[in-house]
């Protein structure tokens, strides 16, 4: 049998959503991750100025250019670490709404994102009818959290691949891995 694909989905492609991928490619799966929101955002000197890219702007230049603002401040939050372990996964942040490729399974990390995965399904232009399984797991955006989500995702990552028939299995699949993880989760079928 196939090996599944596996999208993960956070806001801005940079810390649950690759944290998740990293994981998950770690471990062998086949999965790709992106943002559903309009831009990326990261943390900036202060709550009211935050560092605001296009989705496609490779993480090594958003990396060096952080660094050469204020590399104390940037390693002192984490976002230093955390986009030197993004270039070494892939080249930029993508946006889901950019993307015509299908996975058999998308994992979101909030529901804002879960219902922006969704939409960008259902309105795609070309339908290829083939089921996907949109799973919000929800996870708090910040580092320690992300690493949290990442082990959770990986353990609902490997139920579904366990899974004889996922389409037919899903259902006790989650209700499983709700009950042994006590997460927090949705779940939606749509189709390409």
């Amino acid at each position: 049998m196939p090996r599944l694909r596996f999208a993960v989905l956070c806001a801005s492609n940079q810390n649950r959503s690759m944290e998740a991928h990293n994981v998950l490619k770690r471990e062998g799966f086949d999965v790709s991750s992106f943002g559903t929101g309009s831009a990326v955002r990261l943390p900036g000197p202060s709550i009211d100025k935050p560092n605001i890219y296009s989705f496609g702007t490779p993480y090594d230049d958003i990396y060096k250019e952080l660094a050469g603002k204020d590399e104390r401040l940037y390693t002192q939050n984490k976002i230093l670490p955390m986009l030197d372990r993004n270039r070494n996964i892939k080249r930029a942040p993508e946006r889901f709404q950019e993307t015509m490729r299908t996975f058999d399974v998308i994992v979101t990390c909030e529901e804002r994102c879960f219902d922006a995965a969704c939409d960008s399904i259902l309105n795609r232009s070309e339908k290829c009818h083939q089921p996907v399984h949109v799973v919000n797991v929800e996870i708090t955006d910040n580092h320690e959290q992300a690493a949290v989500g990442g082990k959770l995702i990986l353990r609902l990552a490997q139920a579904c691949e366990a899974a004889g028939d996922l389409d037919q299995d899903i259902e006790g699949l989650l209700e499983q891995f709700v009950a042994t993880t006590g997460a927090s989760i949705l779940h939606n079928t749509v189709y390409f």
